[in-house]
């Protein structure tokens, strides 16, 4: 059964299935859908929580050990498998549908959490089987165009209301990056004492910004500009950015650009690639130039590296988090 993201949540009020996946690359609206599924599944009496991280030369027979063992706990349990590429491969396929056969009787709870899933995925016999027993819950990238609609309804939630100047100031701001939105809406709740946004109010905002801002550094790396890239990263660990907030910053590009060269390789043209994977036009020519610098081998490395950092910031891999960010950001701002 497919769920639009916006019906999610009156979905999990009249029920809650055994299986979910949510799938996308817009990391905030992911992150709120999964909420939503983590909130409900607690209120459902699932008072544990087992994580599955599905990183590079994975082992697929980990999830089937978790469903044999389902029995052995008294209490359910939420089963969230995280599984960045959207791609399970052919041991994946055969492990995800072995696993909904097991979990069948089960009352306990499956969310699988994807990046975005294309459209020869789709009709994969994995997929396939998942939509006809769970809820897919597909999330698409905010268009330019429903920005404005998409920010002011954030604002009214927040209990903010904001003029159509201030409005297209924010869009401008924010350049179509939603967790930068949202922190935007946030601390437009502390300066405006009166629930009134402005143009005003925006500029004052804005001035306010850090100095040394997220996603100049990864526009920077992606540049090639490695000395600029890491200075304005040590900033923003000297400013307290946490570092898993500076991977996810890298990560979404690279996710991008491997997704691009994949496509890229197989006869497209890096405009139309880059074009079907969302990418606003006044950044073509910046992701275009980090595609001739990197080939699908330098891309695979790069998600590996990536990998490795979020390994030592869940503290299972060895390592410091900032420095194996350091060795992200230089492999992201080198040549071939």
């Amino acid at each position: 059964m497919r769920l639009y993201p916006e019906k999610l949540a009156g979905h999990l009020k009249q029920q809650l299935l055994p299986v979910y996946l949510i799938s996308g690359d817009e990391p905030l609206l992911v992150q709120e859908c999964c909420d939503l599924v983590r909130k409900a599944a607690r209120d459902a009496g699932c008072t544990d929580r087992e994580i599955i991280d599905v990183v590079p030369r994975f082992k697929w027979d980990e999830i089937l050990h978790s469903a044999s063992s389902m029995s052995l706990f008294a209490e359910r349990k939420l089963v969230e498998i995280r599984m960045p590429s959207g791609k399970p491969g052919a041991d994946g396929s055969k492990a995800l549908c072995e696993y909904l056969d097991m979990a069948a009787g089960s009352d306990d709870i499956l969310l699988i959490v994807s990046g975005k899933i294309d459209k020869q995925s789709t009709n994969s016999k994995w997929y396939k089987a998942l939509d006809k027993a769970a809820a897919t819950v597909q999330i698409w990238p905010i268009e330019a165009r429903d920005l404005p609609r998409w920010l002011q309804q954030r604002c009214s939630a927040a209990g903010l209301s904001i003029d159509n100047d201030a409005l297209q100031l924010l869009c401008e701001q924010v350049e179509g990056n939603l967790l930068a939105a949202v922190q935007e809406v946030e601390k437009l709740k502390l300066l405006a004492s009166d629930g009134q946004i402005n143009a005003e109010t925006i500029t004052a905002s804005v001035s306010n910004n850090a100095r040394y801002n997220l996603f100049d550094m990864t526009d920077h790396a992606l540049k090639g500009n490695a000395g600029t890239s890491l200075k304005m990263l040590h900033g923003l660990r000297g400013e307290g950015t946490e570092p898993a907030v500076a991977l996810w910053a890298l990560l979404r590009e690279v996710r991008t650009l491997h997704q691009a060269r994949q496509q890229v390789d197989a006869g497209q043209s890096p405009q139309q690639v880059l074009g079907g994977l969302r990418v606003w036009k006044n950044r073509m020519p910046l992701m275009q130039g980090a595609l001739s610098r990197h080939n699908s081998v330098t891309l695979t490395a790069l998600l590996e590296q990536a990998s490795a950092v979020d390994g030592t910031i869940k503290g299972f891999a060895a390592g410091k988090p900032w420095d194996q960010l350091e060795n992200l950001v230089l492999q992201l701002a080198a040549s071939r």
